[in-house]
């Protein structure tokens, strides 16, 4: 699969077709008159300066990073995934269907870890036990083309035969694929680097291909660009300590999902290659000798429209989606992120009527480097969202597979944990995820904030856990509510269960409790985890929750 405009519109069929035939170049031991065939179909105008149309084709970087109070148009908003709103603006749309666009720096400014400022040893136990990460700042490189080879056949009693220079290979591409079983990030490496590909070789032998990488990573993670780490962290430091100039933002191209579409739905990434026409290795003789042959210019120019055709199919796949790639299911096979360098010609293919002896081959394509944030939502039937000490980490071990660590001290759970629970052999099973307690304020960054809340923004059903044995179990309810915020509450179904509800003073809680939340048209269920009383209910009530069982 090709995360490109190509794959999101049939249109880009034909010509996309239409471009491969036009640079489909001479197999191996190619002819004269093959080569002169092919290089004649390209085209060339004989009167087009070749340097100057080259120039005319330099590739613009993937993003500049600009100063300003205002981007003076109107913005625009688009939310994702349930993700908060990202901000843009856009400045122009040109004729070639690229939206110029401006992108507030602080946009791409990410959280880190609750635990990121402290070392091994100061971390809590959970943490080091079992090692979680939800994001993942990773630079992924294809592979450079292999450069092609300038050789000549050596036979007996010739000092020099036909070209027999091979092509170079391919670059390595980059993949991820998305499996069960995986519930962390953790394993993901800082960086990954495809292979470039091989130099050709004598006697027409083409270079081998770089190797391709292939990311594994959970089922549930979405993968967004971003600019270079390090300038964002340089911005950010700047950007806390002049407010004045309303920051900076990133300047780059977008392109929509078919013709004419002036929406801003793929980030349009530009190799670092060379000029088309240029990007030549010369072996005996320099650029300077050959650019002085009319027969050199003459192939050129026609040399110029093929890498031309290369770059418009490179410009049709080096593309990403704006908003992020959201592998919530998991994918039977690899998908493309990124494609390596394509190898450049040996001088096999410039043997023509008019050139015998070609002492020249083209160098590979440029690789592409880019950065990625890796970010995880685990997918669970339900979300398990409770203050801290509220019993939840009781509550799923009592009733599921999962082992979570269990203390009379607040945020018992350090980290995202999901649970199996079996309602039988001939029965479907449901999962829960149990997250870090959520104390007030929690989305101003207090406790450890609401960063883990993406855990149970795909889960069809909210189950809160409230403890009886607190003063006010509603100001406890609401204050969760509050924290979730209305985007994450909305379509939700709830589940309330009240904990400690053995002891004799917290019955009147309860029903002062199961009215109100009866009143939202909510469900609730007294429990006690730690005597497994009403276990059972609890269990029944969550499956239909899960829509495992009806009610």
């Amino acid at each position: 699969m090709l995360i490109s405009r190509n794959a999101v519109g049939f249109y880009r069929y034909f010509s996309v077709t239409t471009l491969k035939a036009a640079i489909e170049i001479p197999q191996n031991s190619p002819s004269a008159i093959q080569n002169q065939n092919w290089l004649d179909s390209l085209g060339g105008d004989s009167k087009q300066d070749p340097l100057l149309a080259s120039k005319a084709s330099k590739p613009a970087l993937t993003y500049v990073v600009k100063q300003g109070n205002d981007l003076a148009t109107t913005a625009y908003a688009a939310s994702v995934y349930g993700m908060e709103d990202f901000l843009f603006k856009v400045l122009s749309h040109d004729k070639e269907g690229f939206n110029d666009i401006a992108i507030p720096v602080s946009n791409y400014f990410v959280r880190s870890s609750p635990f990121s400022h402290l070392n091994n040893s100061s971390k809590p136990k959970a943490d080091n036990a079992q090692p979680f990460a939800d994001l993942r700042l990773v630079t992924l490189m294809t592979g450079r083309g292999g450069n092609g080879a300038t050789s000549f056949l050596r036979s007996f009693g010739k000092a020099k035969g036909p070209p027999d220079g091979g092509d170079g290979g391919d670059g390595g591409d980059v993949y991820v694929q998305a499996v069960d079983g995986l519930h962390s990030l953790h394993k993901l490496r800082k960086a990954y680097g495809a292979e470039d590909g091989r130099q050709g070789q004598k006697d027409q032998l083409d270079g081998k291909r770089g190797d391709d990488v292939i990311l594994t990573v959970p089922v549930g993670t979405i993968i967004k660009w971003i600019p270079d780490p390090k300038i964002l962290r340089q911005l950010q430091r700047s950007q806390a300590q002049d407010r004045e100039h309303g920051g900076s933002f990133i300047n780059l191209k977008t392109i929509g999902a078919y013709p004419r579409d002036k929406t801003s739905k793929f980030i349009q990434f530009w190799r670092q290659s060379y000029l088309d026409g240029e990007g030549w290795l010369f072996k005996d003789r320099d650029a300077e000798y050959h650019e002085n042959r009319e027969y050199f210019n003459d192939l050129r120019r026609k040399v110029f429209e093929y890498d031309r055709t290369t770059t418009k199919e490179e410009i049709d796949e080096d593309v990403f989606p704006m908003f992020g790639l959201d592998l919530n299911q998991p994918t039977e096979k690899p998908i493309l992120l990124m494609k390596g360098g394509r190898g450049g010609m040996g001088n096999m293919h410039f043997l023509t009527r008019d050139i015998r002896n070609p002492r020249f081959c083209k160098l590979g394509r440029a690789s592409l480097k880019e950065n990625f944030l890796f970010e995880l939502k685990l997918l669970a039937d339900i979300g398990l969202v409770g203050l801290p000490n509220a019993g939840k980490s009781t509550l799923l071990g009592a009733i599921s597979r999962a082992s979570p660590r269990v203390g009379h001290w607040e945020f018992t759970t350090l980290q995202p944990t999901i649970g199996t629970i079996n309602l039988g052999i001939d029965k479907d099973s449901f999962t829960v995820a149990d997250i870090p307690g959520i104390i007030r304020g929690a989305n101003q960054g207090k406790g450890m904030g609401t960063d883990f809340l993406r855990h149970v923004e795909r889960s069809g059903g909210l189950c809160f856990v409230i403890s009886l044995g607190n003063d006010d179990p509603i100001a406890d309810l609401e204050t969760l509510v509050e924290e979730m915020g209305e985007k994450r509450m909305e379509g939700k179904r709830v589940l309330v269960v009240a904990t400690k509800a053995d002891i004799t003073k917290t019955r009147k809680k309860y029903a002062v409790l199961q009215q109100y939340v009866e009143e939202k048209e909510w469900r609730c269920v007294p429990t006690c985890a730690m005597k497994g009383e009403n276990i059972e209910t609890v269990i029944t009530m969550m499956a239909q929750l899960a829509g495992k069982l009806n009610v």
